[in-house]
């Protein structure tokens, strides 16, 4: 059984910052695909971000230059930074895992934005 932890959210005024981390109960070294997702208030969960094991990361058009995921596979944890944050990125934030056909996934952590 693989367990995400996730931690690092809380209450941020509209500009500043925050880093959300995840800690995998397994090796994230042989963990290919990596990532976040969120649901904000009344809405659908959207995907945040994505890293793969080269590092290499992708974001969805609208969070490109604030938002930056990274690893650290000697820590078994994964990394989202937070910057110029809004109101509308209130949210819980959850990290993922792929591994094979599956999806594993932390119970999240809540963002709040104030303006």
């Amino acid at each position: 059984q693989v367990q995400l932890v996730e931690s690092g959210g809380g209450l941020v005024q509209a500009g500043g910052s925050l880093r959300l981390s995840c800690e995998v109960s397994r090796r994230t070294s042989g963990i290919s695909v990596m990532g976040w997702s969120r649901q904000c208030p009344g809405k659908q969960r959207e995907w945040v971000a994505r890293i793969n094991s080269d590092s290499s990361a992708s974001y969805p058009d609208s969070l490109k230059g604030r938002f930056t995921i990274s690893r650290d596979n000697a820590k078994n944890t994964m990394y989202l930074q937070m910057n110029s944050l809004k109101p509308e990125d209130t949210a819980v934030y959850y990290c993922y895992i792929v591994i094979g056909a599956f999806t594993f996934g932390g119970q999240g952590t809540q963002v709040t934005v104030s303006s």
